[in-house]
Formats: C-alpha cells, sequence, structure tokens
C-alpha cells in the first residue's frame, strides 16, 4: 500500500478535493502526521469517520520498518530499513555540536558505478518514493522525540544518485521543508549529486534554497573517468560549466565533495589541479575520509596525508574542510550493511 508520507502538501490538497473533501483537511492531516506524528489514522480525532476509512483503505502511514541497528561508539547509528516490498535501504543519524544530522537514501541500490562506493555493491533496483524517503525521517525523529530532539540537518548523500530519482527527491524536500511539516530549513536540506547536467540545470532553474553538494573525487577527466564513469557522460567542463551557471543564477555557495584514496586522488598534483579548477567560484572542498569497503581495494589517506592535502588547497586559494569520521567502528559506508544483509539472506 501507498504511504501518506508521499504527498506535498499541495499534492495532499488535491489528493482529498478528488475525495470530496476541503482543502483545510490536509493541513489538519499534516498537524497529525508531522507535529503529533501519530502512526494510526484512528488517532486523528478531528477528521470525519468517513474520511478516516478511506485513507485507511488507501493508505500506511510508516512505509518502513527496522531489520537492524548498528550504534557506534560516538553514538553515531545506522538503521536498516525494510520497505513494504521487502527491498532494504540504510539511513545514518549523526550527531554534531550543531544538532542531529539524517543521511537518507534515495534508491535501492545504485547505477552510477563509483568504483570506490559500498553503494554500487547491489545495483538500482527501483526509486524511492518521497513518503519512503520521508519514512527514513519520521522513523528517527520518532526516536529522538523520547529524547527531546529533533532532526535538524537532513542530507540526501546515502545509497542512490538523488537526482537520478528527481520528482521524488524534490517532493520529499518540499514535505520535509513545509512549515505545516517538519520545517526544517532549506538551507539546512542538502542534496548530493555525482554530476548528472541535465538535473543540475533543472535544480538551478526552480530557485530553490536547498543545498548543493557534487560528489567530485579527481580533479581530471582521466582519472575522473576511471573512478565514475558518470564523467564520461558529463566530463569536467560540461559540469563545471552547469555548476558556475547554478551559483551565478542561484547567489548559493556549492560543496564539493572528495575522498582521500591513498595514492589515487591525494598528491599535491592532484590538489593543485584540483584548486585550479574551483579557484574563484563561490565554494569550498569537503575533504572525507574514505571508508574503506574490501571489495574495493581501495585505502584511505593517512591524517598526515589529508591535512598536508588540505593545506595545499588553502595555500592554492581554496577554502576547505576536514570531515571528522564518524561510526568507523560499524558498517559505516553507504551500502555496506545493506550489502552484508543481502549476502547473509542469500545463504
Amino acid at each position: 500500500m501507498q504511504t501518506i508520507y508521499d504527498y506535498t502538501l499541495k499534492q495532499l490538497e488535491e489528493m482529498l478535493g478528488e475525495m470530496g473533501q476541503k482543502p483545510y483537511r490536509a493541513k489538519q492531516l499534516y498537524t497529525w502526521l508531522y507535529r503529533k506524528r501519530v502512526q494510526s489514522f484512528d488517532e486523528m480525532t478531528d477528521l470525519p469517520a468517513a474520511l478516516i476509512a478511506q485513507l485507511k483503505e488507501k493508505y500506511v502511514i510508516m512505509p518502513v520498518r527496522l531489520i537492524e541497528k548498528q550504534v557506534a561508539k560516538d553514538l553515531t547509528a545506522k538503521y536498516l530499513f525494510e520497505l513494504e516490498d521487502g527491498m532494504t535501504i540504510e539511513t545514518v543519524l549523526m550527531h554534531f555540536n550543531f544538532g542531529e544530522s539524517v543521511c537518507v537514501s534515495s534508491q535501492v541500490g545504485c547505477n552510477m558505478g563509483c568504483t570506490f562506493c559500498a553503494s554500487g555493491l547491489l545495483k538500482k533496483q527501483r526509486n524511492l518514493t518521497a513518503g519512503e524517503l520521508t519514512g527514513q525521517i519520521m522513523y528517527i525523529q520518532k526516536e529522538l522525540d523520547a529524547e527531546e530532539k529533533r532532526v535538524d540537518n537532513v542530507v540526501v548523500m546515502g545509497t542512490g544518485e538523488p537526482f537520478d530519482n528527481f520528482d521524488h527527491v524534490m517532493d520529499f524536500c518540499a514535505v520535509i521543508n513545509s512549515d505545516h511539516g517538519l520545517a526544517i530549513g532549506a538551507r539546512h536540506i542538502t542534496i548530493s549529486t555525482c554530476g548528472i547536467v541535465p538535473k543540475i540545470r533543472e535544480f538551478a532553474a526552480r530557485h530553490l534554497q536547498y543545498n548543493l553538494a557534487i560528489s567530485l573525487h579527481a580533479p581530471t577527466d582521466e582519472l575522473r573517468s576511471r573512478l565514475m564513469p558518470i564523467n564520461r557522460a558529463y566530463p569536467l567542463d560540461e559540469l563545471m560549466g552547469a555548476l558556475k551557471d547554478y551559483s551565478t543564477d542561484n547567489h548559493r555557495r556549492l560543496t564539493f565533495e572528495y575522498i582521500l584514496l591513498k595514492g589515487v586522488n591525494d598528491t599535491d598534483d592532484h590538489a593543485r589541479t584540483l584548486a585550479g579548477l574551483i579557484r574563484g567560484m563561490n565554494a569550498y572542498v569537503n575533504l572525507i575520509p574514505y571508508n574503506e569497503v574490501d571489495e574495493n581495494g581501495y585505502h584511505k589517506t593517512d591524517a598526515k596525508g589529508a591535512l598536508h592535502f588540505y593545506d595545499v588547497l588553502m595555500k592554492n586559494g581554496v577554502k576547505a574542510t576536514l570531515r571528522t569520521t564518524h561510526g568507523d567502528d560499524i558498517d559505516a559506508a553507504c551500502g555496506q550493511l545493506r550489502a552484508k544483509h543481502e549476502r547473509s539472506v542469500s545463504r
């Protein structure tokens, strides 16, 4: 059955209108779902009994079921969820001094084929609906309610390519950003893409305030095409052109994600070439320690090497950050826990 979380407020008004209901009923439903966070239509006491019966016949509320939860020493939590059709996805909760951050998956599996990524170990089965994305947030928010905490930041950076599931991801962001929904500020929502240029341009044309992060990971076409097959379709000149247009038209700062791989993309030459690619843009580079995946054979750059790479970027006029590691004592890499579960089930 479809989850009621699938609907933006406008879509819910239209759906209820087709059922003969007034538009204000949508806001009532949103209040029950996202403010009171009920898990049963029967708890929605100010809705007509006939409407409750119709909703129960057509919809479920929570579309995910917890299979496994791993908690790291730093309290980073990784959730393995089962969907209505039995497929599985991962979600991660991270704790920062600026609040609680949740990283959601946007697809079941991934077809982008990045050679270093655990997400690609299992190929794409299907896109997630907006409600299945929302369900990941709502499950964790229900847990946080017990601690009187809230989800402060959301990153669409888990398994899958968000811009390969563009419409559902946009609807999901509208739901959690809505004042009548979870009211998570647009600038606290980050969408990551490996570089699907037409969708970057479509996103730019909407003039939304969500943050855009680019999974770059290499400063040349030759290396990036080896690491990330998407670069063969949309090489760096085309990608950087779209990003410069986006940044200019939207007055938004870009984040370039760069996983440091030992001996692969972490030399001084790589840093200087990367700086030359980005210098002058309203952007910074987020340097990411690699969560090693046995099947891929890559290794992470050590702390000294990462700091040196950071220094070279800064000295060449590009701002950078070094991301701290989270959950490195659990199956931290995107797709790692799901892949392990699928292997155990298939035995």
